[in-house]
């Protein structure tokens, strides 16, 4: 089934999303502009009120276009029912995130709603798939349930700068394309994946900086728990180190950052300025050297995963994890230290 996604698919997939993204945003603009703007405040880094929800379009276009493509595929019974329960998490997470953008929920019946979404999703992966196999199974599920949780709220947390979730995305999404066609994931994933590419692409040109639309939580939230399923299928795949480069920068700056803020006493579960690339701002970074860079790494952490999946050893995998990492603190490093300043 594999070898039935040729270049033309592969186009045809990538295409189609970003254009049914793009209309979708044209055809919501107006309304999301009466009825959806996120007006700035002391933790925004935007100045002017500008409407979100694009994640509506992004979403929906990845829903659409991979669906079509599976169901004219005749994509067999369980595996659709898989998909379908997948869908319906989505669906659960974005409903969540379309309430959170219109007014703030609070923390623990938002985090309930979002366990439910990510514990569907986890019980689509196959019982026999084991991360952990030095814990129990039922103890890997529940690591597995916080650990995806916390994933799917650190993308919802690092989508605060123009195109920050379109560097991060299109790279891992590219990336786990490229894998799923070299024959190392199940080819509906690859799909999918190509479909949130071509989405993702498709909602760069309007968030482009200065953005005219945002995600919202009603897009970060669903591209989190879309993008842990399909990162979780690679490490069960065999691709560990892969699942951890590919987004090491996100996991990197949000950990951080938590781990900062509750050795501070701080309130970690309210909106912030703390993270690494709004430091950056603050310390006089445009917003384009900033997602600049980390679009950079980002595509040297996919070459890397792609390294540890064509090249596979625990000497390749140390290698790649241990440059990826480097490069991750570096980043990090010049973002907390501000753009370097000539004298007079």
């Amino acid at each position: 089934m594999q070898d039935s996604l040729t270049a033309f698919a592969v186009l045809t997939i990538l295409a189609a999303a970003a254009v049914l993204s793009g209309v979708l945003m044209i055809v919501l603009g107006p309304w999301l502009a009466r009825y959806a703007v996120a007006e700035p405040n002391a933790r925004s880094s935007h100045k002017l009120p500008t409407p979100q929800g694009g994640g509506i379009a992004v979403v929906g276009a990845t829903i659409l276009v991979s669906g079509g493509a599976l169901f004219f595929s005749r994509t067999a019974g369980a595996s659709m029912l898989r998909l379908v329960v997948i869908l319906a998490a989505l669906l659960l997470i974005a409903a969540v995130g379309a309430m959170a953008d219109k007014r703030p929920i609070a923390a623990a019946p938002r985090l309930v709603l979002q366990s439910f979404a990510v514990a569907a999703v986890l019980a689509t992966l196959p019982p026999e798939l084991r991360l952990l196999p030095i814990l129990p199974w039922w103890g890997e599920r529940i690591f597995l349930l916080i650990g995806t949780l916390w994933f799917v709220n650190l993308v919802n947390f690092m989508d605060g700068l123009d195109w920050m979730t379109v560097v991060e995305v299109v790279p891992i999404t590219l990336a786990l394309a490229g894998i799923g066609l070299l024959g190392y994931l199940p080819w509906q994933n690859t799909v999918i994946s190509l479909a949130l590419c071509g989405a993702t692409i498709g909602f760069a040109f309007f968030n482009r900086p200065v953005a005219k639309l945002f995600l919202g939580d009603v897009g970060s939230l669903p591209i989190g728990l879309l993008l842990g399923w399909l990162l979780l299928v690679l490490a069960g795949s065999g691709g560990h180190a892969a699942a951890v480069l590919l987004p090491l920068y996100y996991l990197a700056d949000s950990t951080i950052t938590l781990l900062r803020r509750l050795a501070n006493l701080e309130p970690f579960w309210q909106a912030h300025r703390s993270h690494f690339y709004q430091r950056a701002t603050d310390r006089g970074f445009r917003v384009i050297e900033v997602v600049a860079r980390v679009f950079a790494v980002n595509l040297a952490l996919a070459a890397l995963a792609l390294g540890t999946i064509l090249l596979p050893s625990p000497t390749t995998n140390f290698a790649a994890v241990s440059v990826g990492t480097a490069l991750v603190t570096w980043l990090m490093a010049v973002f907390a230290r501000g753009p370097a300043r000539h004298l007079p």
